[in-house]
């Protein structure tokens, strides 16, 4: 047993020490293309949504192994919302489907909202250095080869803060994880840490997902706004979506009905452990925002159609950058805080996102009208094998199932096998690329 539980921590300090997705589900690197826009692509809108496909998909997620999920779907004008498992597996209180979550890296698109609001307002260009805004953090050569748009589409090469604001996740321990629950990070201290981080390539030449471009994209907004950025984000994108169930928290503390949030860490914490109570300051602009996946959905709705940005600055937001995994196959596109991703019924748009403890996946259809948002509460559930490659979880084909017959509807097959496409793609990039 003790051999065993060496043979574990080997692997996943492998994992871990090599850059993982850790508040985030991405880390991966791939070559980017000329930044382009993509032709749009009609999404089945319009199809009646079969909700007992939609009740029995989502409670396959918890009979594969989840422990609880939540789920928002909707086709113009026709809703579905479900839930399945619960919220916490000692008292064995349900999940329901309007609860609070924690929304990791789905935040970047709020972050990338403000910041292309200040483009609309001739404040920032996305095509300036960094340095010209922020030239203390990021001086000399570097300040002025890294632009803007480089921070909102992961093309800057600046490294990622996480390992080095949780150290010991390198040697495949939790105990810094614990040890920052309740200590304040100011952006500052975070975007230093990443900055000082090895550099993951050339800016503008390779594509390699950082936590630290968004902390550094929210400071840049104080900078021109003189606001602080969970003000501005709350005031200009969050109440102008009409959203009426997310915040930025100021405190550790959910401010509503939640699920506990439990990591697993691949394994290494065993029971999984609730991480809902967190200080949001260590996710910062990159990953602070608690929604619901109603909200969710009509914040991606509200943005596609074009209420929170004008025209122009939604054609940028949309210009990508193909990611690809380690084939070369096209997985994604990643635009300016957010992504297309190719489903067999269409193109859709959105992000995916984690913090210790909860997943959170929001897609849709290029006019808002078809669309799903999803939760769950364990994370990196997956166990790593002697050669330290993520293993494939029957939750994983699971989630997929559920996504597929959310945006697809009477096209998705009785029974799968393999997905057409890769469901939380940034995850799985992760993991394949290691």
């Amino acid at each position: 047993m003790a051999f065993a539980r060496f043979s574990l921590r080997k692997a996943v300090t492998a994992v871990l020490g090599a850059g993982t997705a850790l508040l985030t589900w991405t880390a991966v690197t791939a070559p980017p293309a000329t930044a382009q826009t993509l032709p749009p692509r009609t999404a089945p809108a319009g199809t009646a949504l079969d909700r007992q496909a939609l009740a029995r998909t989502l409670g396959a997620v918890v009979d594969a192994g989840m422990y609880g999920t939540y789920s928002s779907v909707r086709d113009t004008r026709e809703r579905w919302q479900g839930a399945a498992g619960v919220a916490d597996v000692r008292t064995k209180r349900p999940v329901t489907p309007g609860m609070l979550q924690r929304v990791g890296s789905i935040s970047k698109t709020f972050t990338a909202v403000a910041v292309l609001q200040q483009v609309a307002r001739g404040r920032v260009d996305l095509d300036a250095p960094i340095g010209r805004y922020l030239p203390d953090l990021v001086p000399g050569p570097r300040g002025q080869a890294v632009t803007v748009r480089m921070l909102l589409n992961h093309t800057s090469g600046i490294g990622d803060y996480i390992l080095g604001a949780f150290p010991s996740l390198a040697q495949g321990s939790p105990a810094s994880l614990d040890e920052n629950r309740f200590r304040t990070a100011r952006p500052e201290e975070l975007a230093r840490i990443g900055l000082n981080a090895p550099a993951t390539g050339e800016p503008g030449k390779v594509w390699s997902y950082s936590n630290t471009n968004y902390v550094i994209a929210g400071l840049l907004l104080e900078k021109v706004t003189g606001t602080d950025a969970a003000t501005y984000i709350t005031r200009e994108v969050i109440r102008k979506a009409g959203l009426k169930d997310t915040v930025i928290p100021r405190t550790p503390f959910i401010p509503g009905p939640h699920s506990k949030m439990y990591e697993s860490l691949y394994g290494l914490i065993d029971p999984p452990r609730d991480y809902s109570v967190y200080d949001g300051s260590w996710y910062s602009t990159a990953g602070a925002v608690v929604s619901t996946m109603s909200d969710l959905n009509t914040f991606y709705r509200t943005l596609l159609s074009g209420h929170l940005l004008g025209q122009r600055e939604l054609a940028e937001m949309q210009r990508t950058v193909p990611v690809t995994d380690e084939n070369g196959n096209v997985v994604i596109r990643y635009g300016l805080g957010i992504y297309a991703q190719n489903m067999p019924c269409g193109q859709f748009w959105g992000h995916d996102g984690a913090v210790f403890g909860a997943g959170t996946f929001s897609l849709s259809s290029p006019d808002g009208a078809r669309q799903v948002s999803l939760g769950i509460n364990l994370m990196k559930y997956q166990r790593i094998d002697e050669n330290g490659n993520v293993e494939e979880h029957p939750i994983d084909l699971a989630l997929g199932t559920h996504i597929l017959q959310a945006l697809c509807g009477p096209s998705t097959p009785t029974t799968l096998t393999r997905l057409p496409f890769t469901p939380f793609p940034t995850e799985s990039l992760a993991a394949k690329t290691r």
